[in-house]
């Protein structure tokens, strides 16, 4: 039951917000922690790092295709005793691909709102590193993001530790 409520949260909390920040009159940039976390509305109308905007049915069904599979594999692993780093990242993965996935399909575009601000281009030395600062700067992520993310961590540790 655990799992399951994570899932949920995850995908509620993420909705909750992409909701807040399509509703409000939210232009511009809002910064957070001395300006190093940025509050913005960004449509994202493919898969990660707008990869695929131009073809936003495959990547819908892809997300669709994708979030089914994964499905599947966590309602086998449920009744399964054990592998709780497993389950866990497969509904932290599960809970970000819901709340992208409805938006695809809904919006035709995935809300994005959370950008880093963590180095400035100008302080670095070289100038292949500030350009991936600066590039890094660019992009804008969202809870449910970050869920797939750690999940797909925890999917790595739970597959190292079990041999």
């Amino acid at each position: 039951m655990p799992y399951i409520m994570t899932l949920i949260s995850l995908w509620g909390a993420d909705s909750f917000i992409k909701r807040r920040i399509e509703k409000g009159d939210f232009t511009g940039e809002k910064p957070l922690a001395d300006g190093k976390i940025v509050v913005k509305r960004h449509h994202n109308r493919g898969a990660m790092l707008n990869l695929g905007d131009n073809n936003q049915y495959f990547i819908a069904l892809l997300s669709l295709v994708f979030s089914a599979f994964v499905t599947g594999i966590f309602a086998a692993t449920l009744g399964q005793k054990g592998k709780g780093i497993l389950k866990t990242g497969l509904a932290l993965m599960l809970g970000g691909a819901y709340s992208n996935t409805y938006d695809r399909l809904r919006r035709k575009y995935v809300v994005d709102y959370l950008s880093f601000r963590l180095l400035s281009a100008e302080t670095c030395r070289s100038q292949l590193v500030g350009k991936l600062v600066t590039r890094f700067n660019g992009v804008v992520f969202n809870l449910g993001d970050f869920g797939i993310i750690i999940g797909a961590m925890l999917l790595v540790i739970s597959e190292l530790c079990s041999k």
